[in-house]
Order: structure tokens, then C-alpha cells, then sequence
């Protein structure tokens, strides 16, 4: 009986040392120990037999079992590291870099034309003590309209215009909504500029798009005129366009302002002469502008007979085609990395 079982002891040895010899990779060694040397491998099933030796016996048999597995053990280790050293020189075979190679390129990122541009309108309007304020971009209609003296039936409140979430919530038309916020939560002296993403029901073409950018600003305080008003807008414009640039002031009508105006600007390529840029007529449209209505100052509880105050709203796109001469808005969203490295 004795015998049979160290015979069978050699013979698991030597099967298992060949397949630890025959293993291609760490899976194939891990598998051979675990069903060898294991809890429940071939090893411990033949030493199960033992329990049909004498005392004297056991220890033979004992002593030939743990000879052959630290044998196995060792094998496996020295295996293990063959296979992993192997393993490495592979690796740095695959991974070697031939110096003489030129090197890769990368090119550095830079600030995208809008951002540049809004950048700056930021910077000129902090030098005249303007404070930045944003505000959300889905917005209660009494922000975007009511409390702006644009009454019900308005065609600016149409749903060919505004983009409706629920009949008194839209995606802001306008960042005028962030004036109102601002007159509810501060008292006057207020000048802020309030730059930001605003929807409207547009048409993609070169000149519109139903997501676009505006910067309103807004001013209130005692004895604000309109002579303040084109002070403001002529400073602003001739630090970003140049000290050349001149404005001219259209009457027109705004329910949020009065008196109110449009403001263009001369043709900074032709100095007013007339050139295609400015399609002959010399002058550019730029924005809308005007005196604070009294009825909004009211609706917001500032005392229109202590206070005034002046606003206007410009369109981030279009002062950037201004600067830059850029004719299709939609060059702005396209992403093309041979416009965008121009600036």
C-alpha cells in the first residue's frame, strides 16, 4: 500500500514539472499549481490515502509529499520568473524609441475669438466701474417681459419668437432679465454689464441663430442722462474699435426705454466712405440703447422721480464679425481649427 502511494507521489511530481515546464504564460502556471497544490488538488487526494497506513508508514509518506511539493513550489517560482523576465524583454522590445525620430508637434491651445472679444468688453467696462452679473438662462416671463413694461401681446412674446418651457417660463430672450434681478436685490448706484447666452426662434443663416450671445449693460442712478448714455457707448467703442470710429444715434422704440435709440457705427475699413463691408452706406448697425422707462424703475421699486438710469444690449457675435471682418456667424460654432488658428 505504502508503495503505491510514494509511486504515485513520483509520478504526480514529475507530470507536474513537465507541465510547469511546457506553461507559455502566468495563467497556464497559476492553473497547473492550483490544480496540483491546491486545497483539493491531485496531491492532497493521494495523500488522502494515508489514512490506510500504520504510524510507522505516515511519515515516510509524509516526509516523500512534502519533499516533492517544495520541489513543485520552487519550479513554479523559478518558472514564474522566467515567464515574467521574458515577458519584460518583450515589452521593451515593443515599446523602444528610436531617438534619431523627429518629435511631435503639439500645439498650444488659444482662446477662441468670442472669448477674446468678450474678454476685453469685460476688462473696458470694470476700468469704468461696472461689476459682471450673470443669471439663468431659464426664466420666469415676469423677468423677461412683465416687469420690462412688455405687456401681454406683444410680438416679442410670441411663440414664433421665444422659446416657451411652460406658459410663464422661457428660455430668456434677452439678458435684460438679469437687470430686473439686479434693481429687486440692489438700491441704486448700480453699473453692471450682464454678458451671457440668450434663444430666440431664428433661422441658422450668416447673420442668425437661435442660440447666441448678448451683453446688456445698465446704469441707474441720480441725474443720469442721455448724454451719459453716448458718453458710455462712444468710450466703449473707441477702445474696441479704435479712437477713429464715430457713432450715430437713430431714434427708435424699445417698451423698456424712453427715449430710445439704435446705434451704428462707422465703418471702420472705409472710415464712412462707403466700401463693401458697410454695403456703401458708411455706417454699421451695432445695438439698441435708450433711457431707462420710469415704468420699469417702478415695476423694480426704484423712484423714478429720484432715479434714472440708461441701458443698451449688443450682441457679442456681431461685435466679433465687426473686429475681426468675419462674414458668416457659423464660422464662429464650426470648430474648424483652420479658422480658429487665425486668431
Amino acid at each position: 500500500m505504502i508503495k503505491d502511494i510514494l509511486d504515485k507521489i513520483d509520478v504526480l511530481r514529475d507530470s507536474v514539472l513537465s507541465s510547469i515546464r511546457d506553461g507559455c504564460n502566468l495563467k497556464d502556471i497559476d492553473d497547473v499549481r492550483i490544480k496540483n497544490l491546491g486545497k483539493k488538488g491531485e496531491l492532497t487526494r493521494v495523500l488522502k490515502q494515508m489514512g490506510n497506513l500504520s504510524e510507522e508508514e505516515r511519515p515516510v509518506v509524509g516526509a516523500k509529499a512534502n519533499e516533492a511539493r517544495e520541489m513543485l513550489e520552487e519550479a513554479i517560482t523559478e518558472r514564474v520568473s522566467e515567464l515574467k523576465l521574458r515577458e519584460c524583454e518583450l515589452n521593451i522590445k515593443k515599446e523602444t524609441i528610436d531617438v534619431t525620430l523627429p518629435g511631435k508637434r503639439f500645439t498650444g491651445g488659444k482662446s477662441h475669438p468670442m472669448s477674446i472679444v468678450l474678454n476685453d468688453l469685460k476688462e473696458i467696462f470694470r476700468s469704468m466701474g461696472y461689476t459682471v452679473v450673470n443669471g439663468p438662462e431659464i426664466e420666469e416671463t415676469r423677468f423677461v417681459f412683465d416687469m420690462l413694461n412688455t405687456p401681454a401681446g406683444h410680438p416679442a412674446r410670441d411663440e414664433g419668437d421665444t422659446f416657451y418651457v411652460s406658459d410663464d417660463v422661457v428660455l430668456r430672450t434677452q439678458t435684460s432679465s438679469v437687470q430686473i434681478r439686479t434693481m429687486l436685490e440692489e438700491k441704486p448706484p448700480i453699473a453692471i454689464i450682464s454678458p451671457g447666452r440668450v434663444y430666440r426662434r431664428d433661422e441658422v443663416d450668416a447673420t442668425h441663430s437661435p442660440v447666441f450671445h448678448q451683453c446688456e449693460a445698465l446704469v441707474v442712478d441720480k441725474n443720469i442722462t442721455f448724454a451719459d448714455l453716448k458718453g458710455t457707448l462712444e468710450t466703449f467703442m473707441k477702445r474696441l474699435y479704435g479712437d477713429s470710429v464715430r457713432l450715430r444715434f437713430r431714434p427708435h422704440h424699445f417698451p423698456y426705454t424712453e427715449p430710445s435709440a439704435e446705434v451704428d457705427l462707422s465703418c471702420f475699413k472705409c472710415n464712412g466712405v462707403g466700401c463693401p463691408f458697410c454695403k456703401g452706406e458708411g455706417w454699421i448697425e451695432m445695438l439698441g440703447a435708450g433711457v431707462v422707462h420710469p415704468v420699469v424703475l417702478q415695476n423694480c421699486g426704484i423712484d423714478p422721480e429720484i432715479y434714472s438710469g440708461f441701458a443698451f444690449g449688443i450682441g457679442l457675435e456681431r461685435i466679433t464679425m465687426m473686429r475681426y471682418e468675419i462674414d458668416d456667424m457659423r464660422l464662429l460654432y464650426e470648430n474648424d481649427i483652420r479658422f480658429l488658428r487665425q486668431f
